[in-house]
Protein backbone atom coordinates (compact mmCIF):
# COMPACT_ATOMS: atom_id res chain seq x y z
CA UNK A 1 0.00 0.00 0.00
CA UNK A 2 1.38 3.38 -1.04
CA UNK A 3 2.16 5.67 1.86
CA UNK A 4 0.20 8.92 1.84
CA UNK A 5 2.39 11.98 1.46
CA UNK A 6 2.45 14.73 4.07
CA UNK A 7 1.23 18.23 3.31
CA UNK A 8 4.85 19.42 3.01
CA UNK A 9 5.58 16.55 0.63
CA UNK A 10 2.61 17.41 -1.58
CA UNK A 11 3.62 21.07 -1.47
CA UNK A 12 7.14 20.28 -2.68
CA UNK A 13 5.69 18.24 -5.55
CA UNK A 14 3.73 21.28 -6.74
CA UNK A 15 4.97 22.96 -9.90
CA UNK A 16 7.14 25.91 -8.94
CA UNK A 17 8.23 24.56 -5.53
CA UNK A 18 11.88 24.74 -6.54
CA UNK A 19 11.49 28.42 -7.45
CA UNK A 20 9.94 29.08 -4.03
CA UNK A 21 12.94 27.58 -2.28
CA UNK A 22 15.28 29.60 -4.50
CA UNK A 23 13.37 32.81 -3.71
CA UNK A 24 13.60 32.23 0.05
CA UNK A 25 17.32 31.47 -0.17
CA UNK A 26 17.78 34.60 -2.28
CA UNK A 27 15.83 36.63 0.27
CA UNK A 28 18.11 35.49 3.09
CA UNK A 29 21.27 36.16 1.09
CA UNK A 30 20.11 39.63 0.00
CA UNK A 31 19.11 40.59 3.54
CA UNK A 32 22.41 39.45 5.05
CA UNK A 33 24.40 41.17 2.29
CA UNK A 34 22.71 44.52 2.90
CA UNK A 35 23.11 44.01 6.65
CA UNK A 36 26.86 43.63 6.19
CA UNK A 37 26.97 46.83 4.12
CA UNK A 38 24.86 48.71 6.67
CA UNK A 39 24.27 47.10 10.11
CA UNK A 40 21.17 49.31 10.60
CA UNK A 41 19.38 46.88 8.27
CA UNK A 42 19.34 44.43 11.21
CA UNK A 43 17.78 46.93 13.63
CA UNK A 44 14.38 46.15 15.13
CA UNK A 45 12.95 49.42 13.84
CA UNK A 46 14.06 48.69 10.28
CA UNK A 47 12.66 45.15 10.43
CA UNK A 48 9.31 46.49 11.65
CA UNK A 49 9.17 49.04 8.83
CA UNK A 50 10.33 46.48 6.28
CA UNK A 51 7.52 44.06 7.23
CA UNK A 52 4.93 46.84 7.08
CA UNK A 53 6.07 48.01 3.65
CA UNK A 54 6.36 44.45 2.38
CA UNK A 55 2.73 43.83 3.32
CA UNK A 56 1.43 46.03 0.49
CA UNK A 57 3.45 44.10 -2.07
CA UNK A 58 2.37 40.80 -0.54
CA UNK A 59 -1.33 41.69 -0.77
CA UNK A 60 -1.25 42.81 -4.39
CA UNK A 61 1.09 39.90 -5.15
CA UNK A 62 -1.52 37.46 -3.80
CA UNK A 63 -4.19 38.96 -6.04
CA UNK A 64 -2.00 39.05 -9.14
CA UNK A 65 -0.73 35.52 -8.45
CA UNK A 66 -4.27 34.10 -8.40
CA UNK A 67 -4.93 35.72 -11.77
CA UNK A 68 -1.57 34.71 -13.28
CA UNK A 69 -2.02 31.08 -12.27
CA UNK A 70 -5.18 31.07 -14.43
CA UNK A 71 -2.99 32.26 -17.30
CA UNK A 72 -4.33 35.83 -17.20
CA UNK A 73 -3.22 39.21 -15.87
CA UNK A 74 -4.89 42.07 -13.99
CA UNK A 75 -3.82 45.56 -15.02
CA UNK A 76 -6.59 47.20 -12.97
CA UNK A 77 -4.99 46.46 -9.59
CA UNK A 78 -3.30 49.83 -9.10
CA UNK A 79 -6.42 51.73 -10.14
CA UNK A 80 -8.60 49.69 -7.76
CA UNK A 81 -6.13 50.54 -5.00
CA UNK A 82 -6.45 54.25 -5.80
CA UNK A 83 -10.23 54.08 -6.24
CA UNK A 84 -10.61 52.32 -2.89
CA UNK A 85 -8.43 54.87 -1.09
CA UNK A 86 -10.47 57.70 -2.59
CA UNK A 87 -13.93 56.19 -1.99
CA UNK A 88 -13.26 55.21 1.62
CA UNK A 89 -11.56 58.51 2.48
CA UNK A 90 -14.25 60.59 0.74
CA UNK A 91 -17.05 58.82 2.58
CA UNK A 92 -15.30 59.29 5.92
CA UNK A 93 -14.54 62.97 5.31
CA UNK A 94 -18.27 63.40 4.78
CA UNK A 95 -19.04 61.89 8.16
CA UNK A 96 -19.89 58.30 7.29
CA UNK A 97 -19.17 55.61 9.89
CA UNK A 98 -15.78 54.04 9.01
CA UNK A 99 -17.16 50.48 9.09
CA UNK A 100 -19.91 51.36 6.62
CA UNK A 101 -17.42 53.26 4.43
CA UNK A 102 -15.15 50.20 4.40
CA UNK A 103 -18.01 47.86 3.44
CA UNK A 104 -19.22 50.13 0.61
CA UNK A 105 -15.66 50.40 -0.70
CA UNK A 106 -15.22 46.62 -0.65
CA UNK A 107 -18.42 46.20 -2.67
CA UNK A 108 -17.23 48.77 -5.23
CA UNK A 109 -13.90 46.98 -5.59
CA UNK A 110 -15.53 43.57 -5.97
CA UNK A 111 -17.72 44.94 -8.77
CA UNK A 112 -14.52 45.58 -10.73
CA UNK A 113 -13.43 42.00 -10.02
CA UNK A 114 -16.74 40.61 -11.31
CA UNK A 115 -16.56 42.74 -14.47
CA UNK A 116 -12.98 41.59 -15.12
CA UNK A 117 -13.95 37.96 -14.58
CA UNK A 118 -16.89 38.08 -16.98
CA UNK A 119 -15.04 40.04 -19.66
CA UNK A 120 -12.18 37.54 -19.64
CA UNK A 121 -13.99 34.30 -18.74
CA UNK A 122 -17.38 34.64 -20.47
CA UNK A 123 -16.78 37.08 -23.32
CA UNK A 124 -13.20 35.84 -23.87
CA UNK A 125 -11.65 39.28 -24.17
CA UNK A 126 -7.85 39.23 -23.96
CA UNK A 127 -7.09 39.92 -20.27
CA UNK A 128 -4.65 42.66 -21.21
CA UNK A 129 -7.38 44.58 -23.05
CA UNK A 130 -10.21 43.84 -20.59
CA UNK A 131 -8.29 44.91 -17.50
CA UNK A 132 -6.68 47.84 -19.32
CA UNK A 133 -10.21 49.15 -19.82
CA UNK A 134 -11.26 48.63 -16.21
CA UNK A 135 -7.95 50.17 -15.13
CA UNK A 136 -8.98 53.46 -16.76
CA UNK A 137 -12.56 53.21 -15.48
CA UNK A 138 -11.51 52.56 -11.87
CA UNK A 139 -8.97 55.37 -11.95
CA UNK A 140 -11.62 57.66 -13.41
CA UNK A 141 -14.03 56.79 -10.58
CA UNK A 142 -11.26 57.59 -8.11
CA UNK A 143 -10.87 61.03 -9.68
CA UNK A 144 -14.59 61.79 -9.90
CA UNK A 145 -15.65 60.65 -6.43
CA UNK A 146 -14.24 63.75 -4.75
CA UNK A 147 -14.47 66.22 -7.61
CA UNK A 148 -11.02 65.63 -9.16
CA UNK A 149 -9.07 66.53 -6.04
CA UNK A 150 -7.51 64.76 -3.10
CA UNK A 151 -9.69 64.47 0.00
CA UNK A 152 -9.32 66.40 3.22
CA UNK A 153 -7.99 64.62 6.30
CA UNK A 154 -10.39 61.81 7.21
CA UNK A 155 -10.49 63.05 10.81
CA UNK A 156 -12.23 66.21 9.57
CA UNK A 157 -15.35 64.19 8.91
CA UNK A 158 -15.39 61.41 11.51
CA UNK A 159 -13.45 63.10 14.31
CA UNK A 160 -9.91 62.66 15.56
CA UNK A 161 -10.61 59.58 17.70
CA UNK A 162 -12.30 57.61 14.91
CA UNK A 163 -9.72 58.83 12.38
CA UNK A 164 -6.84 57.72 14.59
CA UNK A 165 -8.50 54.35 15.13
CA UNK A 166 -8.82 53.79 11.37
CA UNK A 167 -5.18 54.74 10.84
CA UNK A 168 -4.01 52.55 13.72
CA UNK A 169 -5.91 49.51 12.45
CA UNK A 170 -4.51 49.67 8.93
CA UNK A 171 -1.11 51.31 9.33
CA UNK A 172 0.26 52.85 12.54
CA UNK A 173 -0.95 50.46 15.24
CA UNK A 174 1.09 47.51 16.51
CA UNK A 175 0.37 44.07 17.95
CA UNK A 176 3.17 42.08 19.63
CA UNK A 177 5.65 44.69 18.43
CA UNK A 178 4.71 44.27 14.73
CA UNK A 179 2.62 46.75 12.74
CA UNK A 180 -1.01 45.75 12.17
CA UNK A 181 -0.51 46.08 8.42
CA UNK A 182 1.63 42.96 8.46
CA UNK A 183 -0.85 40.98 10.59
CA UNK A 184 -3.69 41.89 8.20
CA UNK A 185 -1.61 40.80 5.21
CA UNK A 186 -0.58 37.58 6.98
CA UNK A 187 -4.17 36.62 7.83
CA UNK A 188 -5.28 37.26 4.24
CA UNK A 189 -2.27 35.28 2.98
CA UNK A 190 -3.16 32.27 5.15
CA UNK A 191 -6.81 32.33 4.01
CA UNK A 192 -5.98 32.49 0.31
CA UNK A 193 -3.07 30.05 0.65
CA UNK A 194 -5.57 27.53 2.02
CA UNK A 195 -8.07 28.37 -0.74
CA UNK A 196 -5.49 27.83 -3.48
CA UNK A 197 -3.78 24.74 -2.09
CA UNK A 198 -6.54 22.82 -0.31
CA UNK A 199 -9.86 23.47 -2.06
CA UNK A 200 -11.62 22.51 -5.29
CA UNK A 201 -11.56 26.15 -6.38
CA UNK A 202 -7.78 26.14 -6.09
CA UNK A 203 -7.49 22.97 -8.19
CA UNK A 204 -9.75 24.51 -10.82
CA UNK A 205 -7.60 27.67 -10.92
CA UNK A 206 -4.52 25.57 -11.67
CA UNK A 207 -6.43 23.50 -14.22
CA UNK A 208 -7.54 26.59 -16.16
CA UNK A 209 -4.00 27.90 -16.23
CA UNK A 210 -2.59 24.59 -17.42
CA UNK A 211 -5.11 24.03 -20.22
CA UNK A 212 -8.38 25.95 -20.29
CA UNK A 213 -9.99 23.73 -22.94
CA UNK A 214 -9.14 20.53 -21.07
CA UNK A 215 -10.43 22.09 -17.85
CA UNK A 216 -13.73 23.00 -19.52
CA UNK A 217 -14.13 19.47 -20.89
CA UNK A 218 -13.46 18.12 -17.39
CA UNK A 219 -16.44 20.04 -16.04
CA UNK A 220 -14.67 23.09 -14.63
CA UNK A 221 -16.81 26.24 -14.67
CA UNK A 222 -14.26 28.44 -16.39
CA UNK A 223 -16.29 31.65 -16.10
CA UNK A 224 -16.96 31.29 -12.38
CA UNK A 225 -13.41 30.18 -11.55
CA UNK A 226 -11.87 33.02 -13.56
CA UNK A 227 -14.20 35.46 -11.83
CA UNK A 228 -13.19 34.11 -8.40
CA UNK A 229 -9.53 34.74 -9.24
CA UNK A 230 -10.29 38.32 -10.24
CA UNK A 231 -12.40 38.79 -7.10
CA UNK A 232 -9.41 37.78 -4.97
CA UNK A 233 -7.31 40.31 -6.88
CA UNK A 234 -9.90 43.06 -6.39
CA UNK A 235 -10.33 42.34 -2.66
CA UNK A 236 -6.58 42.44 -2.00
CA UNK A 237 -6.36 45.71 -3.94
CA UNK A 238 -9.14 47.25 -1.84
CA UNK A 239 -7.30 46.35 1.37
CA UNK A 240 -4.14 48.01 0.05
CA UNK A 241 -6.28 51.08 -0.69
CA UNK A 242 -7.28 51.19 2.99
CA UNK A 243 -3.61 50.89 3.96
CA UNK A 244 -2.61 53.84 1.76
CA UNK A 245 -5.54 55.95 3.00
CA UNK A 246 -4.54 55.18 6.60
CA UNK A 247 -0.88 55.92 5.88
CA UNK A 248 -1.57 59.41 4.53
CA UNK A 249 -4.73 60.08 6.55
CA UNK A 250 -6.49 61.10 3.33
CA UNK A 251 -7.44 59.93 -0.14
CA UNK A 252 -4.86 60.56 -2.86
CA UNK A 253 -6.06 60.33 -6.48
CA UNK A 254 -2.71 58.93 -7.63
CA UNK A 255 -2.51 56.24 -4.94
CA UNK A 256 -1.64 52.80 -6.29
CA UNK A 257 0.16 53.93 -9.46
CA UNK A 258 2.22 51.02 -10.89
CA UNK A 259 1.03 48.63 -8.20
CA UNK A 260 -0.19 46.13 -10.80
CA UNK A 261 3.42 45.75 -11.92
CA UNK A 262 4.59 45.36 -8.33
CA UNK A 263 2.10 42.50 -8.01
CA UNK A 264 3.52 40.83 -11.11
CA UNK A 265 7.05 41.25 -9.74
CA UNK A 266 6.18 39.72 -6.34
CA UNK A 267 4.60 36.74 -8.06
CA UNK A 268 7.18 35.96 -10.73
CA UNK A 269 10.16 36.46 -8.40
CA UNK A 270 8.55 33.82 -6.18
CA UNK A 271 8.04 31.36 -9.04
CA UNK A 272 4.45 32.05 -10.10
CA UNK A 273 4.45 31.56 -13.85
CA UNK A 274 2.93 34.38 -15.94
CA UNK A 275 2.14 31.66 -18.48
CA UNK A 276 -0.30 30.03 -16.05
CA UNK A 277 -0.75 26.69 -14.32
CA UNK A 278 2.06 26.80 -11.76
CA UNK A 279 3.16 28.65 -8.67
CA UNK A 280 2.66 28.65 -4.91
CA UNK A 281 1.60 31.57 -2.73
CA UNK A 282 4.57 30.85 -0.46
CA UNK A 283 6.64 31.97 -3.43
CA UNK A 284 4.66 35.21 -3.60
CA UNK A 285 5.44 35.75 0.09
CA UNK A 286 9.14 35.29 -0.67
CA UNK A 287 8.88 37.43 -3.81
CA UNK A 288 7.31 40.31 -1.88
CA UNK A 289 10.07 39.93 0.70
CA UNK A 290 12.79 40.01 -1.96
CA UNK A 291 11.24 43.08 -3.60
CA UNK A 292 10.94 45.04 -0.35
CA UNK A 293 14.33 43.91 0.98
CA UNK A 294 15.98 45.09 -2.22
CA UNK A 295 14.15 48.41 -2.06
CA UNK A 296 14.90 48.82 1.64
CA UNK A 297 18.51 47.73 1.38
CA UNK A 298 19.29 49.90 -1.64
CA UNK A 299 17.80 52.87 0.20
CA UNK A 300 19.89 52.08 3.27
CA UNK A 301 23.11 52.14 1.23
CA UNK A 302 21.91 55.32 -0.53
CA UNK A 303 21.70 53.84 -4.03
CA UNK A 304 20.13 56.05 -6.68
CA UNK A 305 16.44 55.43 -7.44
CA UNK A 306 17.28 54.70 -11.09
CA UNK A 307 19.73 52.00 -10.05
CA UNK A 308 17.10 50.47 -7.75
CA UNK A 309 14.64 50.16 -10.63
CA UNK A 310 17.29 48.62 -12.89
CA UNK A 311 18.20 45.95 -10.32
CA UNK A 312 14.58 44.98 -9.65
CA UNK A 313 13.74 45.02 -13.38
CA UNK A 314 16.63 42.68 -14.18
CA UNK A 315 15.52 40.27 -11.45
CA UNK A 316 11.93 40.21 -12.76
CA UNK A 317 13.07 39.51 -16.35
CA UNK A 318 15.51 36.85 -15.14
CA UNK A 319 12.72 35.15 -13.14
CA UNK A 320 10.39 34.98 -16.15
CA UNK A 321 13.23 33.87 -18.44
CA UNK A 322 14.08 31.06 -16.02
CA UNK A 323 10.43 29.95 -16.02
CA UNK A 324 10.37 29.84 -19.84
CA UNK A 325 13.66 27.89 -19.99
CA UNK A 326 12.44 25.34 -17.42
CA UNK A 327 9.12 24.86 -19.25
CA UNK A 328 10.86 24.36 -22.60
CA UNK A 329 13.28 21.90 -21.00
CA UNK A 330 10.38 19.91 -19.52
CA UNK A 331 8.63 19.78 -22.89
CA UNK A 332 11.81 18.55 -24.61
CA UNK A 333 12.30 15.89 -21.93
CA UNK A 334 8.73 14.62 -22.31
CA UNK A 335 9.08 14.39 -26.12
CA UNK A 336 12.27 12.34 -25.79
CA UNK A 337 10.50 9.92 -23.47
Amino acid sequence: MEKKKSFIGRLMDTKGAGSVLTAFIGLIIIYIAFGILNPKVFSVKNIQNLLRSMSKYLLIGIGQSFVMITGNIDLSIGSVVGMSAMISATLMTRGMNPILAILITIVCGLVVGVVNGFLVGKFKLPPFIATLGTMFVARGVGYIVNGNRNTDNIASGIGKEAGDRFQDIFYYGKFLGVFNTFWIALIIFIIFFFLLSRTRTGRHIYAIGSNVDAARLSGVDVVMTTTKAYLVSAFCSVVVGFVLAAQSGMGNMDAGNMYEMYGVAAGVIGGVSPLGGSGILLGTFAGAGVWQTLENGLNMIHAQVGFQRIVIGVIVVASVLLDVVVRNSNRSFKKKK
